[in-house]
């Protein structure tokens, strides 16, 4: 067999595309078609479940609830028992063997003081309890007080439409004081124009019965008033909780 200086070409398998030529798929050959992407911001989200709003609304109207029957509660109460703070006034405080005596570091003050504190329950079916009262008892105003003992009254409960008059003891012996104040403190004495303070720290409670509710913790003062005016009046304490609500 001659050879005429010529390769017989290849054939090519169905479907063959040469990469060094351009255009589409080669005829009867389809290609798939692609979905288009769609940008990030209008791709569908998931929803998710938010229980944050049933238990939120749950818990509004619960307290709204709890609320409404509380303030039923208070006025029912209030209607049917008609509560009434007691009242607290300084009948009377009188001082034995007050003498003011000279040392060589200044002078020196002792006293015996015995204070009386009337208390009245004006209540038709409430109680009051009153716990462990630490008194403190003062004479003089300003930087002129000086203190003539403390003493503690034990609790006791006081019944409807009651009235209490708790005795207080305190004395000092040969307390220092200055100079000064001790000549104006005798002075005083002796015109009976000194004037009496008693302040006391105490807890106070209700009771209805049997039922004892609560011990609220409560600052009286009482007096600020001289002897002479303490033989004929019995002015009234102040009551205040929280060191600043004054109750009366």
């Amino acid at each position: 067999m001659g050879d005429n200086g010529m390769n017989p070409a290849l054939q090519k398998p169905p479907g063959f595309r040469d990469p060094n030529m351009g255009g589409g798929p080669p005829p009867g050959i389809r290609q798939p078609a692609r979905k288009q992407a769609l940008p990030t911001t209008f791709r569908p989200k998931k929803k998710r479940r938010n229980c944050c709003m049933p238990c939120c609304c749950c818990f509004c109207v619960t307290l709204l609830l709890l609320i409404f029957v509380l303030v039923v509660a208070c006025g029912v109460f209030y209607l049917w028992f008609d509560p009434k703070l007691p009242t607290f006034s300084l009948a009377s405080c009188r001082l034995d063997q007050f003498k003011v005596s000279a040392d060589p570091d200044g002078a020196s003050l002792s006293a015996n003081a015995v204070a009386r504190v009337e208390i009245k329950n004006p209540n038709l079916k409430i109680a009051f309890y009153l716990g462990d009262t630490d008194v403190d008892v003062t004479v003089g105003q300003g930087n002129d007080e000086t203190g003539l003992g403390s003493a503690t009254v034990p609790g006791f409960r006081q019944d409807p439409r009651n009235t209490t008059r708790v005795k207080v003891a305190t004395a000092v012996t040969n307390q220092l004081v200055e100079t000064r104040v001790a000549k104006r403190l005798a002075m005083k004495f002796q015109s009976k124009d000194l004037v009496i303070n008693v302040e006391a720290k105490s807890k106070v409670g209700l009771g209805i019965g049997n039922i004892k509710i609560g011990m609220l913790a409560v600052n009286l003062k009482c007096g600020g008033i001289s002897l002479n005016k303490l033989d004929s009046e019995s002015p009234k304490c102040a009551l205040n909780t929280l060191r600043w609500i004054n109750l009366h």
